[in-house]
């Protein structure tokens, strides 16, 4: 297995972010209003009119249920307590989620605090005195009501969020005679857990709607759920927040003065994870339903899609304004309240939360405008930075015509966008003047990367797939490849190393996720969970060339330079008894993060310790997950 050196986590990542709670929406300069400005509506029933005019078809009606998702009591569950001894130490060095921006945590199904795993898995909140990891243990189990989904750490405190649907009664108008309806609802359950052995349920909080995501900056936590509108014959059930017994809070409602395609529930809610008494801010937002949110430290962000073709008179089609526009709505946030700012509007749509980033005040982000006219269709990339009054100061555009945004990170006063279709250019982008930005330099090389990851200044990691020309004039798709890319000459970049893993269909969650990507710069460490597809040899066929393939589940190790690129240090499998057969599989790994020498790995089933120091096997932890849950993956005769 090589030397595994101990690590030090990057908190770097992705973003995305969740919330929006609000208690002003009054513009700083309210005598303006631009396109897509919010407005709130004045009563239920305006509300209600306009929705009935613009999108009442094809949603909820309440009053047919679906079936509940086997919510039960929460309670806890303590396992055994074990003997008496004498208290480890917590680990010196210890690693995070993978997050963008610093100072803004983004949840996830499991956090750690250096001596202890919290960890999300078949329907607990298991926490596992993980280190030392010769005696790691499960210390407690809890049953959480509902479908747990992610949680968030701050010390002695823990916040899960789960999600169920509830059986509520509502009496239409005009109607005598209540009615039951089912909604989808979000729980906020918030704990104490000074004793890991005995989690103390401190309150619970719902929202109505589904979990989207949720950030946590300080000590408020800023939650986003989504809800299409429930109708209940000819009225509609509202969303609303409820905190412990108090009277349910029904949040003001806005939406864009731009008409949308469709319409969605979005409730934003932030609370204090420390108070266990305040009020929950709230407000709703009746947005499309391809929508993107950033958060940093000051600041959250909503984009969303409005799509259509607008053609002015006596315009040619072949020059018409396609409208593949992005709106974003900036919200100043402090302390858990949110004050609406301003908003902005963007050619082109987003890819994901990895599109925007805040810099010295100003908003940048990456756009790809695709449509149609008389000549065919249009596909090409876009940069603007817009000033915090989300005015549009800097544009650098027509980048890469034919292609799109596969991946793009914004590190400093540089841009490092990938776009695709044949091969995979690299552009290096200059951000350094806001007004002007403008290509530095492009890299073109087979292969294209969906996450891109700073490892110095000078130096990006790309994680995604290879590819080669086929024999049709077309591009075929192969096994993983992460590559290094040394951009210290901004003009030339240029590929210092590349590893390409397994054949075509070999996957990673860390391609989607960014929390499944584990690297830190200062000992060079790289763990990338990988579903790999394998290529065997029939020897007993009598025609030569005969192959199959089998999957392999796990995590790949490398150590990781400038000057030696990558080095595989060696892999960690959960599934010693046999290969897993799906990419979702209970053994295949999710997560994984280290405790000074020591490398955790975690699947659905289990977490296995290895040693850094040389790969050896320390222990393994098993987790209450439930096998009867997971599908097998062929049929059982």
């Amino acid at each position: 297995m090589g030397n595994w050196k101990l690590v030090t986590v990057v908190a770097l990542g992705c973003l995305v972010v969740a919330a929006i709670i609000g208690t002003a929406l009054a513009s700083e300069d309210a005598g303006t209003e631009t396109l897509g400005d919010l407005e709130k509506f004045g009563s239920e029933k305006e509300l209600k009119a306009f929705l009935k005019e613009h999108a009442q078809q094809g949603w909820n009606d309440g009053i047919y249920p679906r079936a509940p998702g086997g919510a039960g009591q929460e309670a806890s569950t303590g396992a055994p307590a074990p003997a008496a001894t004498a208290a480890p130490t917590a680990a010196r060095d210890y690693s995070t989620t993978n997050v963008q921006v610093e100072g803004v945590d983004e949840a996830d199904f499991l956090k750690n605090d250096g001596r202890y795993i919290y960890i999300i898995s078949g329907g607990m909140l298991g926490i596992v005195e993980a280190f030392p990891a010769k005696t790691a243990k499960i210390v407690s189990e809890t049953r959480i009501d509902g479908r747990p989904t992610a949680l968030f750490l701050a010390g002695d405190r823990l916040v899960v969020f789960a999600v169920a649907e509830e059986e509520d009664m509502t009496t239409p108008e005009g109607s005598v005679t209540p009615v039951p309806i089912w909604r989808t609802v979000t729980h906020a359950y918030v704990y104490a857990v000074g004793d890991r052995a005995n989690p103390e349920l401190l309150r619970t909080l719902t929202f109505t709607g589904d979990y989207y995501d949720a950030r946590m900056v300080g000590d408020y936590i800023y939650t986003l759920t989504r809800e299409s509108p429930v109708w209940v014959r000819d009225d509609i059930a509202l969303p609303e927040v409820r905190a412990g017994g108090a009277a349910p809070i029904r949040p003001d409602i806005y939406r864009p003065k731009t008409p949308m395609q469709s319409y969605i529930f979005y409730t934003a809610t932030s609370f204090s994870i420390r108070s266990n008494t305040s009020a929950p801010d709230a407000e709703t937002f009746l947005l499309g339903y391809d929508t993107t949110l950033f958060a940093s430290q000051e600041n959250l962000y909503v984009g969303y899609r409005n799509t259509g073709t607008a053609y002015s008179s006596g315009t040619a089609p072949e020059s018409a304004d396609v409208r593949d526009r992005t709106i974003i709505h900036r919200f100043a946030i402090g302390k858990g309240k949110i004050d609406y700012r301003a908003m902005g509007e963007v050619p082109g749509h987003l890819l994901n939360q990895f599109s925007l980033d805040e810099h010295a005040g100003n908003l940048r982000v990456a756009t790809t405008v695709e449509g149609w006219t008389r000549e065919g269709s249009l596909q090409y990339n876009n940069v603007y930075i817009l000033d915090p009054a989300m005015k549009t100061i800097g544009t650098l555009e027509h980048i890469a015509p034919g292609e799109k945004i596969y991946a793009a990170r914004f590190a400093g006063d540089r841009l490092y966008l990938v776009t695709f279709k044949r091969v995979d250019p690299l552009f290096v982008i200059d951000l350094s003047d806001p007004k002007h930005p403008g290509i530095l330099g492009k890299l073109k090389i087979p292969g294209y990367s969906d996450y891109l990851h700073p490892y110095d200044a000078d130096h990006i990691i790309g994680v995604g797939k290879e590819t080669n020309e086929n024999g049709w004039g077309g591009v075929s798709v192969g096994g993983l490849k992460i590559a290094l890319f040394d951009v210290s000459d901004v003009n030339n970049p240029r590929e210092v190393d590349s590893v390409v893993i397994g054949e075509a269909g070999t996957d990673s969650e860390a391609l989607r996720d960014h929390k499944a990507f584990l690297f830190a710069e200062e000992k060079d460490l790289l763990v990338i969970p990988v579903s790999e597809i394998k290529r065997v040899e029939n020897p007993s066929s009598s025609y030569r060339g005969s192959y199959s393939t089998t999957t392999w589940q796990g995590a790949y190790v490398y150590q990781v330079s400038p000057s030696s690129g990558f080095t595989l240090e060696g892999t960690v499998t959960h599934a010693e008894k046999g290969p897993s057969y799906a990419w979702n599989a209970p053994d295949a790994v999710r997560r994984s993060l280290f405790m000074d020498e020591t490398l955790y790995t975690v699947s659905q089933r289990s977490i296995v310790m290895t040693g850094l120091a040389d790969g050896s096997r320390e222990s393994e932890v098993f987790l209450p997950y439930r096998e009867e849950a997971y599908p097998p993956p062929y049929p059982v005769w």
